[in-house]
């Protein structure tokens, strides 16, 4: 492994911790005002995340004997569906421009091209930090299909692709499917979920937002 591998490897460890530690303070002050079971319930996962971000230990992992470092977690699948009343050829074109996806999806920030296949991308994470990645398109069909995955390192490791269906109407079904695993594990998707930024509701979101903008002008 080389010292830029391990530098990628540090920055995203560092970035789950940060992303852990904002969600368990949160929720561990919600959970000091509230009363009753719900209140003892955040404050306990509050204080659990904040501990695993503070000292880089996972405390139930250990004592179920697994260790308390981080731990693999199975990916997360999502996929959605939008139909648009415009060619597939246009969408794709539009779509295949990275940097315009930011213009169009509330959860993310940037979409840096670093060449025909290699981007960065920096995504909304809850309690307003972020998240970034380098991804790779891996199998790219004009007019039809986009695939891709993240490269080593990444804070959010992912995979997927966007199909393009012509329809006989002229229109086109954009299909989006995505596997992911969350920055701070399961839990982690859990209290993005709580804070509503949770990447399946964001990505059905996103794509009707990204219907109506692109029916609602002309894209180039």
């Amino acid at each position: 492994m080389t010292n830029d591998s391990n530098t990628s490897g540090l920055a995203g460890m560092d970035q789950s911790r940060m992303i852990s530690g904002a969600a368990g303070g949160a929720l561990l002050l919600l959970g000091l005002r509230k009363r009753g079971v719900l209140g003892l319930g955040l404050a306990a996962v509050g204080g659990y995340l904040a501990y695993r971000a503070a000292t880089g230990n996972d405390p139930v992992m250990a004592a179920a004997g697994l260790g308390g470092g981080a731990v693999a977690t199975k990916p997360i699948f999502v996929e959605h569906s939008v139909v648009i009343d415009r060619p597939a050829q246009q969408v794709y074109d539009y779509w295949r421009k990275l940097e315009n996806l930011p213009q169009v999806m509330s959860h993310l920030e940037s979409v840096t091209a670093l060449d025909e296949k290699r981007s960065r991308w920096v995504a909304k994470a809850p309690l307003g930090t972020h998240v970034e990645w380098e991804a790779e398109i891996v199998n790219d069909k004009p007019g039809q299909r986009i695939g891709w995955h993240s490269l080593p390192g990444a804070t959010v490791d992912n995979a997927g692709s966007v199909q393009f269906e012509e329809l006989p109407n002229g229109g086109t079904r954009v299909h989006v499917a995505l596997s992911y695993r969350p920055p701070a594990g399961p839990l982690g998707a859990a209290v993005a979920k709580l804070f509503g930024e949770e990447p399946s509701q964001q990505i059905a979101e996103d794509l009707q937002k990204f219907k109506s903008a692109f029916e609602g002008g002309s894209k180039n």
